[in-house]
């Protein structure tokens, strides 16, 4: 049985991701601040994590560890939006997002990297998003950690090459999760986090000769 590492995923797009790798047979160990205990599969495993923290990410890859050999798919998408203009913005939201955002990718992949090598069909995805190829205003740091967080991407793609493990960038635009709770706007000016667990799916069925670089998504009706 394959198995995946999902951060951040009992809510929204990393749920969604969780859930058509379960409906594919995988085995996936995902991390959420808190457990959800109304999303249950027997081959769902979650453990409780801060990963916006170094130690957070040593205890949920050293969990991971502790049970796996082999890794075959990581998908980074832990992350956070705190909206404010940059010189506007609460002190702190910087170092939080950046450490959220970016920081556990950076830590996550390399605290598994040797179980993803010893993958047949190796896969790394990071769940970036528009805004790290737009900036938005009231985007302020989110935008810097995201953007941050496409070149880490671009870095790893081109370090692990010789290694056949495929890197990609996911770029969602506004999708329906927690993030855009209470909003008024209608349902259909968001894209759906099926939508981009779909998409993730079908690039990881790809040839083992073809990689999807960049993933973007955004709605029909274009960007909020």
């Amino acid at each position: 049985m394959k198995v995946a590492i999902v951060s951040g995923g009992t809510k929204g797009i990393g749920k969604a991701i969780c859930q058509i790798l379960l409906d594919n047979g995988l085995k996936v160990y995902t991390s959420a601040r808190n457990i959800d205990p109304n999303f249950t599969h027997q081959n769902l495993f979650q453990f409780a994590s801060d990963l916006s923290t170094k130690q957070g990410v040593l205890d949920f890859s050293n969990f991971i560890s502790n049970q796996e050999t082999v890794v075959d798919i990581l998908v980074n998408n832990v992350g956070v939006f705190m909206p404010g203009k940059l010189m506007d913005e609460e002190e702190g939201s910087f170092e939080i997002q950046i450490n959220t955002n970016l920081a556990s990718s950076y830590h996550l992949t390399r605290q598994t990297i040797a179980q993803i090598r010893k993958s047949q069909k190796p896969y790394i995805f990071n769940i970036c998003s528009t805004a790290s190829i737009t900036p938005y205003l009231n985007g302020g740091s989110y935008c810097i950690s995201k953007y941050a967080q496409l070149g880490f991407t671009k870095v790893l793609r081109e370090e692990l090459k010789e290694d056949n493990i495929k890197v990609s960038a996911v770029l969602p635009g506004a999708t329906l999760t927690n993030s855009w709770a209470g909003t008024d706007l209608p349902k259909n000016r968001f894209s759906e986090p099926e939508s981009i667990a779909k998409l993730l799916w079908t690039a990881y069925e790809l040839s083992d000769t073809t990689v999807m670089e960049e993933i973007i998504l955004r709605p029909v009706a274009g960007d909020i």
